[in-house]
């Protein structure tokens, strides 16, 4: 007999454990589900009251002195490769004329 009630109060503990535990699952379940929808009709609403902020092409200030000043820069920067350029054909045309002499033309078959 005493097998009997011990079976049955393990069963009934167990079974109570479970119920604790199965109901304060529920409970704060049930209480986060209503937290987070509160908070997303609060995130949304507040959407509508907050004004966006200016985009960032907007917020860039005009500087006609400074594209200016970058345009120049540019510009004599690709003068400057563009004279490199020139100068390397330049000593490359020496060097064939001093080596092989005349009017040495490279695309001339020989």
């Amino acid at each position: 007999m005493s097998f009997l009630v011990g079976t049955v109060s393990g069963a009934l503990v167990a079974g109570g454990v479970y119920y604790g535990f199965s109901s304060t699952m529920a409970t704060r379940t049930q209480r986060h589900r209503a937290d987070m929808h509160h908070l997303s009709e609060r995130l949304v609403n507040a959407a509508a009251d907050i004004p966006a902020p200016i985009p960032a092409s907007q917020r860039i200030p005009e500087r006609p002195f400074m594209s200016m000043l970058q345009d120049s820069w540019n510009t004599q920067i690709a003068a400057l490769f563009r004279r490199t350029g020139d100068l390397d054909r330049q000593v490359v045309e020496w060097g064939r004329k001093t080596l092989y002499g005349g009017d040495a033309d490279r695309t001339k078959p020989e």
